[in-house]
């Protein structure tokens, strides 16, 4: 029998890319899709419209974080081996404006899918997404495993929360849960509302005349960026260890916002300081001005590291920004 997952967030950035590489080693993966979710995932149409892999590989179930007794049945019917919890409320800014919610989903929707875990008589393996928002404005640097947690923004409030809940669950329970705590990652389907995509969209429309400037907050913090097809393969490593443990994924590698937006609109010929406009409507209440994470104990445990740098990363969202305006355009004109 093939093993069987589960995961939440399927349709997002790391949802999508995990499910490739699970279907990929021969899993048959299920996938939680919420009910208020649009019927458009574009991340996931080549599997979704594929006749091989939908309906054999791949199935999709309706079910929001909060809606426990419809997660019930749908673990109990599947019956997983191992399940993936990526889902949640996962912009920072945002849950400035949302905190309510923001914890509702990202912290109670964890402890929520543990409590089902902790009764079920076959219990999955279980991996939740933490991140290096856990760790707000650390005094120390990189960060590690043994980094304190001291949150600076509801997010990281609520993943500290599902962070904790999940090492309680391990060491109280007897159950199978690592957290994955994961540093900024992107790539070509990171969600437009994120500040990476903002830049590199900006940058080809105002190549194309299509923008004239690009409204930023501070570009002074640093953050360590990695590519997400690389850290769901570590994400994956971890479920299969024989002993449960949480690890830090990132590059051990970090540039400033600023380097970011430059590297961005140099690959268009621009020099961003003539469209770039200082904007402080987009200051945050609290931000982290300094992220750099440690690998070592990924790369000793799971023998992972990451391999596409930070140019890299920009260029694969420049490329991916580029051919979307184009194609707007070229479906304009024939439209015309």
């Amino acid at each position: 029998m093939p093993p069987i997952s589960l995961i939440t967030g399927i349709t997002g950035q790391d949802g999508s890319y995990l499910t490739e590489l699970l279907i990929r080693k021969g899993h048959v993966v299920h996938g939680l899709v919420r009910r208020s979710s649009s019927t458009q995932r574009a991340r996931l149409d080549p599997l979704f419209f594929g006749r091989d892999v939908y309906g054999t590989q791949l199935f999709l179930h309706y079910a929001d974080l909060d809606d426990i007794t419809t997660i019930r049945r749908i673990l109990v019917k599947t019956q997983p081996d191992e399940l993936y919890h990526l889902a949640g409320q996962s912009h920072v800014g945002a849950s400035f404006e949302i905190p309510e919610s923001t914890c509702q989903f990202t912290a109670m929707g964890t402890l929520r899918l543990l409590e089902v875990i902790r009764d079920l008589e076959k219990k999955p393996r279980f991996l939740n997404i933490s991140s290096s928002e856990i760790f707000g404005a650390p005094e120390a640097s990189p960060q590690d495993e043994q980094t304190p947690m001291r949150p600076v923004s509801p997010y990281g409030v609520a993943k500290t929360f599902a962070t904790h809940m999940t090492r309680i669950y391990r060491e109280s329970f007897g159950i199978f849960a690592c957290n994955a705590i994961c540093y900024n990652h992107e790539s070509p389907r990171r969600g437009e509302s994120f500040v990476t995509r903002k830049i590199t969209r900006a940058a080809v429309a105002i190549s194309l005349g299509l923008q004239y400037e690009l409204l930023m907050g501070p570009l002074e913090s640093r953050r360590d960026w990695g590519y997400a097809p690389e850290y769901v393969e570590a994400m994956w490593s971890m479920v299969q260890q024989s002993q449960p443990e949480d690890f830090v994924i990132a590059t051990g590698r970090t540039v400033s916002l600023k380097y970011f937006v430059e590297r961005a609109f140099q690959s268009f010929g621009l020099d961003w300081n003539q469209h770039v406009v200082s904007d402080n409507s987009l200051l945050r209440p609290s931000d982290i001005r300094y992220g750099a994470g440690s690998p070592a104990r990924a790369l000793y445990k799971l023998g992972w590291r990451s391999t596409l740098d930070v140019d890299g990363v920009v260029d694969a969202l420049c490329a991916t920004a580029r051919d979307a305006l184009q194609k707007t355009q070229s479906s304009g004109a024939t439209s015309q």
